[in-house]
């Protein structure tokens, strides 16, 4: 077992990607569930009280530790149960999935992706001792793993190269990446999860996974969504206003990160392409949102009272995290994943 290295295997036949229009969302639900209860979470901080020195390195021990669902989900595109079972030894996390969502989904395969949700084999780890290591973070692929067994893989294959005239969804050779939400030049295909579907059959988010949130129903509050590669945790939306303060009133976090006022040399014409189009885009700006480089910050959180470093899904780029602060084992890759890393 890799840690936190995509390790599915398809069990259907693979689909090449092409360029994709969203369908409408599947009003299938899930109709049986099976879930194991959470491990009990630390006890919150007491309302009001600021931590005055937060952790930034705290231990996941003990932190949903025994937790598993086994959910049929009924939607046409899915029509399969959708397992995932995480579970801690003395110093690891392991999940043991089949990558099957486990909410109503998009229509899969659609006339611009032909790609079906087929079951995965995932079988991944991360360590319960996540630290921080980099300043700036480390560029990593499959950038962590939902609580239903779903990938974040925030990055796509899709290139073109400097005249944008020769452009590729998948597998492109070409300098500019493309981005999978916030443009309208190119489409993958994404429906109301922010999530499509590679070429093996993986289903997977791009940004907020909206349909698990939902489920969820619990409104705005700072909601553990997933776990980081790196073994750091993950939300979504919500977070405090202090960041060391659970008493502090529950607002949406934004990223850091802008689109450039001045192209990069060497860019397709933005008569062809806005900005906003590629990676490369982008810019981080220390203090513009609440997050750092890596869509993270430092502070308490309900599972981790006296504070601990963790990322967050955001309505505003970069989505999900593109690097991580923590050390992963290896770049996760995978046939059919999203792209390689952006460059940092």
């Amino acid at each position: 077992m890799t840690r936190f290295q995509w390790t599915a295997v398809c069990m259907g036949t693979a689909l090449l990607l092409s360029a994709c229009g969203g369908g409408s969302d599947d009003a299938g639900t899930d109709t049986t569930s099976t879930p194991t209860a959470p491990s009990s979470p630390t006890s919150p901080t007491t309302p009001g009280t600021a931590v005055a020195n937060p952790v930034t390195n705290a231990s996941t021990a003990g932190i949903r530790c025994a937790e598993s669902a086994s959910v049929f989900n009924s939607s046409t595109s899915v029509n399969a149960t959708s397992t995932a079972a995480w579970s801690c030894s003395s110093t690891e996390r392991l999940l043991t999935a089949n990558g099957m969502p486990d909410h109503a989904v998009g229509t899969f395969p659609n006339a611009d992706n032909p790609n079906a949700i087929t079951a995965q084999s995932v079988s991944v780890s991360a360590t319960l001792s996540p630290a921080v290591v980099s300043t700036t973070g480390t560029a990593t692929q499959v950038v962590g793993y939902v609580m239903n067994g779903v990938k974040l893989d925030p990055n796509t294959g899709g290139t073109c190269d400097n005249t944008g005239t020769s452009c590729s969804l998948v597998g492109g050779s070409g300098a500019w990446r493309m981005e999978a939400l916030g443009q309208t030049s190119f489409k993958f295909g994404t429906d109301s999860n922010n999530a499509h579907v590679q070429p093996g059959g993986a289903y997977h988010y791009h940004g907020m996974p909206e349909g698990y949130i939902a489920k969820l129903n619990k409104g705005q509050t700072m909601t553990l969504v997933g776990w980081a590669s790196d073994g750091f945790p993950i939300y979504a939306r919500y977070g405090y206003t202090t960041a060391n303060d659970a008493g502090s009133a529950i607002k949406v976090m934004k990223g850091s990160y802008r689109t450039k006022t001045t192209p990069d040399t060497g860019r397709p014409a933005t008569s062809l392409y806005p900005m906003g189009t590629f990676l490369q885009d982008y810019e981080y700006v220390a203090g513009l949102g609440d997050l750092d480089e890596c869509n993270g910050r430092v502070g308490v959180t309900p599972e981790f009272p006296n504070g601990t470093y963790h990322y967050y899904a955001t309505d505003t780029y970069p989505y999900l995290q593109r690097c991580v602060k923590g050390t992963v084992a290896a770049t996760a890759t995978a046939p059919g994943a999203g792209g390689p890393p952006p460059p940092r």
